[in-house]
């Protein structure tokens, strides 16, 4: 009688570039969730930023056993090969980017060297290394730029207006040039606008909520830019999930991850304010829009042109079609709902603070 031998299952190894992001922490979270030993990439600084993924750093169950942060730069050739020469990953989610599209006017030349140049690096690493290594590149509805108000998908035509958006384009298309050239297994995730209480406080969703917690809590008013400007809008929870179905595909494919539904700056902020129970009044006039307190004629906040940006791009809407047939991904949490979660996470972390 012959005794059946166990197969043991190789623990799957990914590297996380932009760990510390909001997308790269819930991304961690899934990857540990399914097993993996995940490798996170962080800038060496004089102050580390890893508040989005502490409660995984501060875990002696998890940290150093199933999860590993490593110095490195996406600027820097040798960071990058070393790391994945050292650790031959059979995955990786780049994720980080300079993304602050207004920043992007005034960093040009770091955003195109990190954003463009840096997936480059990645590509070259595991094509000289000879790895059979996936590479999920993160890719924006930025890079569609201006467009008519019809639903984007993949095969829309890409006419980015800034340094971000055409960085972007330059790692969307390398990806694509790799995978035919040199047969690897490189998609992109062309991942419209999604938020979440993680997102950085200088993207204007969280400018939002924070802002209106801080006038909730202190009666402190702030500043908006294009109210003008409508964005597709969805969970970031939900969107790490379709970069993972991405990668358990056969054969690598480009596709479109968003909700189908747009909503304008102005309409992200009068549904924080109905959350909040805030009678307001619009005021508007040629430099700028005021929304007024009715209950004590406090100014909320109200607009300021330098916040906006030299070239906007006023309207963006996603298809997902392709997505939900080729792996099966929806989106489920409504406008409503996400933007409920991240008022009310504000509201709770602004009120701990006074």
């Amino acid at each position: 009688m012959f005794q059946l031998m166990a197969k043991t299952v190789k623990q799957k190894k990914a590297i996380i570039t932009g760990i510390t992001g909001q997308d790269g922490s819930y991304l961690a979270e899934l990857l540990i969730k399914k097993g993996y030993q995940v490798h996170g990439l962080i800038r060496r600084a004089s102050i580390i930023k890893t508040d989005r993924i502490d409660h995984i750093f501060n875990n002696p169950k998890i940290f150093n056993k199933t999860f590993f942060l490593h110095y490195g730069d996406m600027t820097d050739d040798i960071s990058i090969n070393s790391l994945i020469y050292k650790i031959r990953p059979d995955e990786i989610y780049n994720l980080a980017a300079q993304s602050h599209v207004k920043v992007s006017f005034e960093l040009p030349m770091y955003t195109a060297n990190a954003d463009a140049l840096g997936t480059l690096r990645i590509l070259e690493s595991v094509k000289s290394l000879r790895l059979n290594t996936k590479v999920y590149q993160a890719s924006t509805s930025e890079i569609y730029g201006n467009s008519s108000k019809v639903k984007l998908d993949e095969n829309s035509v890409f006419r980015p207006v800034s340094p971000y958006g055409i960085a972007k384009l330059y790692s969307f298309e390398i990806i694509r040039a790799y995978r035919k050239a040199y047969n690897m297994f490189a998609c992109n995730g062309i991942l419209f606008n999604h938020e979440s209480p993680r997102r950085g406080e200088t993207f204007v969703t969280r400018k939002i909520t924070k802002g209106l917690a801080n006038y909730v809590h202190k009666q402190e008013s702030f500043l908006l830019g294009n109210l003008n400007a409508y964005r597709d809008w969805g969970h970031a929870k939900e969107y790490v999930d379709a970069m993972w179905k991405m990668m358990q595909l056969k054969k690598p494919i480009d596709l479109v991850i968003s909700t189908g539904k747009s909503y304008s700056v102005r309409d992200f902020l009068v549904e924080a304010m109905k959350i909040l129970e805030i009678n307001f009044i619009e005021i508007k006039n040629r430099k700028e829009t005021k929304f007024i307190d009715k209950k004590n004629n406090q100014l909320i906040c109200k607009t300021d042109k330098r916040y906006e940006r030299p070239n906007e791009v006023n309207y963006l809407l996603g298809n997902s079609n392709l997505a939900f047939k080729r792996i099966k991904w929806k989106p489920k949490v409504t406008f409503k709902e996400l933007v409920k979660e991240m008022v009310n996470f504000d509201l709770i972390n602004v009120k701990k603070e006074k």
